[in-house]
């Protein structure tokens, strides 16, 4: 095994080792990934990254010139056309065929960090299909997905949660649209990482946020570093 060819990455460079010491979190939207990296990366002096933040802005530019490329708009889908007038079926199916092309962009940043420490990378897109193959133990990654229960909890309780970001001329169904896609795409991150071997925790809002950040310590713990005892540095 080289440097740049970690076990199981199918010859995906990694010049720094950052992949083959990295750590994923993946799964559903709205279920506390970021939250729960944040957490570890303070316990524990990991570097988190944050996909959803580098795909909708560090992005930006290559999914731009990717369109103008293939001849489509260079802003992407309306927002009537994205939210009203597509059913989630359909748009479930569109991210999903997405997130191969957008998970090489996750990878090349990955890639460019040279922390010293383990990297925990979170994020939607990053899925178990796409994680398994570059991964040497499926103990590496964790998937949390939401309770429909705790997604409409969310949507009730945090404006940011129920907010579509555009104007459309029916937010209800533009709303209703949204969260059945991000139910079947939740639902296709657990099935493939129960295909996988991956551990899967539903989070129903029973437990807080500590509590889930926990659990997920205790699954990485062969690769953690020790916790950092508050005010020590240590």
């Amino acid at each position: 095994m080289t440097r740049d060819s970690p076990a199981g990455d199918g010859g995906i460079q990694d010049p720094f080792g950052t992949l083959r010491r990295a750590l994923w979190i993946g799964g559903g939207q709205w279920a506390g990934k970021t939250t729960v990296a944040h957490l570890l990366a303070e316990r524990h002096g990991v570097t988190a990254y944050h996909y959803d933040w580098h795909d909708a802005r560090g992005h930006d530019d290559r999914r731009i010139a990717r369109r103008v490329r293939l001849g489509e708009p260079a802003a992407g889908p309306d927002p009537e056309t994205m939210w009203v007038r597509t059913g989630p079926a359909e748009m479930a199916a569109d991210a999903l065929a997405g997130f191969p092309l957008r998970f090489a962009w996750a990878l090349d940043d990955l890639r460019a960090l040279d922390s010293g420490h383990p990297v925990i990378a979170e994020g939607w897109g990053l899925r178990p299909d796409l994680v398994a193959p570059i991964i040497d133990s499926p103990r590496r990654m964790i998937v949390m997905v939401p309770t429909d229960g705790f997604r409409r909890r969310q949507v009730r309780e945090l404006p940011r949660a129920a907010s579509l970001g555009h104007r459309v001329s029916d937010p209800a169904r533009a709303q209703a649209n949204r969260l059945a896609r991000d139910r079947l795409v939740a639902d296709d991150a657990v099935r493939t990482a129960r295909h996988h071997g991956i551990h899967v925790i539903e989070v129903d809002g029973t437990h807080g946020a500590a509590e889930v950040a926990d659990m997920v310590a205790g699954h990485f713990a062969p690769y953690l570093p020790a916790a950092v005892e508050p005010g020590t540095g240590t």
